[in-house]
């Protein structure tokens, strides 16, 4: 893997005997600069070359030196296990996980900390292995870090060995289709369809037919070709498997299995040449206990599986990311950068929506700059709420109310109000007027069996 002279690192194409020399090779921590004077980085430095003293000259992209930075400004010590962050009397001070630590104690950074030194952002990881074997950036049209380049290898590799399916497990925008496609792409070639379906949204009454097509009446005329059809000779990918029904889960398992498919109101069989990559956010595992998942498909469909991570474990893409999505407004006549304060505080979100949130919140930042006429974004123009967990309000418990006619009635209704009230005889604004004034939540009588 060779390096630009701005530190950033060329993708190459790794053959599976170095993929299984990287996961043999012993893990070396070290620190990644991934954002350095007002740009995406990938710079390497490994902890057995520390203690480092980073400053100006170190930190700086090409001829560019950032004035923010002290010419010796931190020094960095791998004791143990983490590292510990000194700050050498710089003049703007040294940033650990947003917080800004004193000259005279060095700071502990564990894994997957942030170090901000002026504009530049170094992340701590566990192993920067990867990182230099994979290297880090864009790479055709899409933010690639370690993971996701393992993930689209692992998927690749799958491909060539001739399975019939692959599995992509992952949070709701991850990338799942992504790694879909790279296991396509490694088939019979680019002119091979690739039909992704999205299970959430089909019509129950009508996945069957949708997914297998149908035939009606005596002739062809009125045949319905589905998804499977619109495959033959490539790859029919499911996205959110998990939320077919177990009857389309059945013939999906016969299609696997047999190479056939029976279409609705067909006599026979016909044969189909697909490979199928399903994904899914749920556990399929958990939804087989549950009995919403059939356990053979399960068994047939879940070998190989390609985990991917949240994007809260890929914090080196972050900079890239907000970096693609400010070209996007460049490309309109829009010119907007990101303050590393900005990006900082994006690396310390958990984004439970992952890629697909930061990229939503980075363009209405933007968007919001623009309208006020700014052209730099800076860590108070992200949201708040933004890659923020979603907090679901606590429902009320009926701890203190009289055990009286109403609160039975509501028992025995499960918390229906208007069931409660005909039980009763009473008008239902009655029993609204009971919950109103002993401040009870019609939902926790739903899980109560008695009062």
């Amino acid at each position: 893997m060779s390096a630009d002279s701005h530190g950033r690192r060329a993708s190459t194409t790794v053959s599976s005997d170095e993929g299984g020399a990287l996961a043999r090779s012993k893990p070396i921590p070290g620190l990644v600069l991934v954002f350095a004077d007002r740009k995406p980085m990938a710079r390497v430095f490994r902890s057995d070359a520390a203690p480092l003293e980073l400053g100006r000259s170190d930190l700086a992209n090409g001829d560019l030196l950032d004035g923010m930075i002290s010419r010796k400004h931190a020094r960095l010590t791998f004791v143990g296990s983490e590292w510990l962050v000194e700050d050498l009397a710089s003049l703007n001070g040294t940033f650990v996980n947003g917080k800004r630590i004193t000259a005279e104690a060095p700071s502990p950074l564990p894994s997957a900390g942030i170090v901000r030194i002026g504009g530049a952002l170094l992340l701590s990881v566990a192993d920067v292995v990867p990182f230099e074997h994979y290297g880090l950036g864009l790479h055709d049209g899409l933010v690639q870090g370690p993971a996701l380049r393992r993930a689209l290898e692992t998927a690749a590799q799958t491909r060539k060995a001739l399975p019939s399916s692959l599995l992509v497990e992952g949070q709701s925008g991850t990338g799942k289709e992504l790694v879909a496609r790279a296991f396509h792409a490694a088939g019979p070639g680019p002119a091979a369809p690739f039909v992704s379906v999205s299970c959430a949204t089909l019509p129950k009454d009508l996945a069957e037919r949708l997914v297998f097509g149908s035939r009606r009446g005596g002739g062809g005329s009125s045949d319905a070709s589905g998804y499977v059809q619109s495959a033959q000779g490539g790859t029919l990918f499911f996205d959110e498997v998990a939320e077919l029904s177990l009857e389309v889960q059945s013939k999906l398992l016969r299609l696997l299995e047999t190479r056939e498919v029976l279409r609705p109101g067909a006599a026979g069989a016909e044969l189909a040449d697909v490979r199928v990559s399903a994904a899914s956010a749920r556990d399929l595992r958990g939804e087989v206990g549950a009995g919403r998942f059939r356990e053979d498909l399960y068994f047939r469909i879940g070998n190989p599986v390609v985990r991917l991570p949240p994007l809260c474990e890929r914090l080196e893409e972050v900079p890239w990311h907000i970096q693609h999505v400010l070209e996007e407004f460049a490309t309109q006549g829009e010119s907007i950068v990101a303050s590393a304060s900005f990006v900082d505080a994006c690396m310390r979100r958990l984004w439970p929506g992952n890629v697909r949130e930061l990229r939503a919140e980075v363009r209405r930042a933007a968007s919001a700059a623009v309208a006020e006429g700014s052209r730099r974004l800076a860590s108070d123009d992200l949201s708040p709420v933004a890659g923020n967990p979603i907090v679901v309000p606590k429902l009320k418990e009926p701890a203190h109310f009289p055990e009286d006619d109403v609160a039975r009635a509501l028992a025995l209704e499960s918390g229906n109000v208007l069931g409660a009230a005909r039980r009763l005889g009473v008008h239902r604004n009655k029993v609204r007027r009971w919950l109103e004034r002993h401040h009870v939540d019609v939902e926790a009588f739903k899980r109560r069996t008695s009062v």
